[in-house]
């Protein structure tokens, strides 16, 4: 059977869901009431959602939950958080719950640059691209004041743009590099916008100025985009407190013991890339989650994150901590290029919820809340990991999943959670759990 179609795209909601059944998934009658049933009820909301991407069949749901009790330069934040694996949301709570009474986390935004660059290729004399800069600085910018004006009132725009020379990596290469502000919006259309003009006005320039000579006309644009690296789009994220007023909310018996073994894994994840990547990516935990509750780009987010945390030629934890007089300190930085007014985060409804929830912050007051979120599941893991193990709290959140997995009961589910509170928790011991519960279940209704 030909699995293979043209025109696809055109085909209505309801006749992809058919072909892709027929074709793909052995015409079952229950694959095609999955896609439907995740449909929404409203037809207008669903239109929305189907605008977000292309060849839409369905919607594929997420948890939302959130996390109490964090508290932010003094004040009191209730975090959503959309991610679909087990104890994040129970860590990223926990750690809150613990600094709560410790003066909480506290956060400040370093910088606020946005990058885009213009690549061309041109063999002319750079000497008088150079001469002439300032004069196309000024061309660039008058011939963007169509598109920059609105982001100037707001106080954001262009804030530099440089001539960068390549050429002994790569023959004829140069390139624009373009800081901008753009205020509460992420940006991303804004900028793109702006380069592709510049783009056009570079290539008049050099086609029209007089003192270019005919064979240095020829100037190629290859692209005009965003840079998702934004080093300078940083923001900090800290804990700090004495040891002995964290001996009187840390549960074990030395914390001077703790505080030192907490330190030596943050230190090890600067040293070995291969602790670092997990150490990352338990910030990530915690980063892309509420990145996500607010429809801000996490895959940009974490392509960039990746990259800070690789600056200096090696990766490293993107977290630090010291214990110096007595007083532990924990602290992040991270570039956290986010948006709350454009694009999703005022379109996709739980979006709306989620910034209202946290009291319609700015862009940076967001770029703080999704930095000490990510600080908190990190000193929420490192905590698990140097005093009772990952696996001690991670698998019993997983105990649901398991025996959802099983098809448990919700006596059997009651059952289960009551044998295993002080018992490891293994998908192996869940089964025969329920084995033996199931085979003592049915013993009792034949006697």
């Amino acid at each position: 059977m030909e699995k293979r179609i043209a025109g696809f795209s055109r085909l209505t909601k309801t006749e992809k869901i058919e072909w892709v059944t027929r074709h793909f998934l052995n015409e079952s009658p229950q694959a095609a009431e999955d896609l439907y049933g995740f449909w929404h009820p409203d037809q207008d909301l669903q239109r929305i959602l189907d605008g977000f991407s292309e060849n839409t069949l369905s919607n594929y749901p997420l948890p939302m939950g959130v996390a109490p009790n964090f508290v932010i330069n003094g004040k009191d934040y209730l975090v959503p958080m959309v991610i679909e694996e087990s104890s994040v949301v129970a860590a990223a709570s926990s750690a809150a719950k613990f600094w709560q009474s410790l003066g909480g986390f506290k956060a400040k935004v370093l910088s606020t640059t946005k990058l885009g660059q213009v690549h061309f290729s041109w063999n002319g004399d750079i000497q008088k691209l150079r001469g002439l800069f300032e004069e196309i600085k000024l061309r660039l910018l008058s011939d963007a004041t169509h598109l920059t004006q609105n982001m100037e009132n707001r106080g954001g725009g262009i804030q530099s743009i440089e001539l960068l020379d390549f050429t002994d990596l790569e023959a004829g290469y140069y390139q624009l590099k373009v800081a901008f502000e753009t205020c509460d919006s992420m940006g991303a259309n804004f900028i793109n916008s702006v380069l592709e003009s510049f783009a056009d006005s570079l290539q008049s320039m050099v086609e029209t100025h007089p003192v270019f000579a005919d064979e240095e006309r020829d100037l190629d644009i290859i692209m005009s985009i965003l840079s998702n690296y934004t080093p300078e789009c940083l923001v900090r994220a800290w804990v700090e407190c004495p040891l002995q007023a964290m001996a009187d909310s840390y549960q074990g018996t030395d914390v001077k013991t703790f505080a030192n073994k907490f330190v030596k894994a943050v230190r090890i994840a600067q040293i070995d890339p291969y602790r670092a990547v997990t150490h990352n990516k338990g910030i990530f935990n915690g980063i892309d989650a509420v990145v996500l509750a607010t429809a801000n780009d996490f895959r940009a987010i974490e392509a960039c994150g990746h990259a800070y945390a690789a600056r200096d030629g090696q990766y490293r934890s993107l977290s630090y901590c010291t214990i110096e007089e007595g007083i532990f300190k924990f602290w992040l930085d991270i570039p956290l290029a986010v948006g709350t007014v454009g694009g999703l985060t005022r379109l996709h409804p739980l979006a709306r919820l989620s910034l209202d929830m946290l009291g319609n912050p700015s862009a940076e007051e967001l770029m703080q809340i999704i930095a000490v979120t990510g600080l908190a599941q990190n000193f929420a893991a490192v905590r698990s990991l140097v005093t009772t193990g990952i696996q001690h709290g991670h698998m019993k959140m997983h105990l649901t999943n398991m025996l959802n997995h099983l098809a448990a009961t919700p006596i059997e589910m009651a059952a289960a959670n009551e044998h295993f509170a002080d018992k490891a928790v293994t998908f192996t011991a869940v089964r025969e759990f329920l084995k033996n519960l199931r085979s003592q279940s049915g013993a009792l209704k034949l006697s």
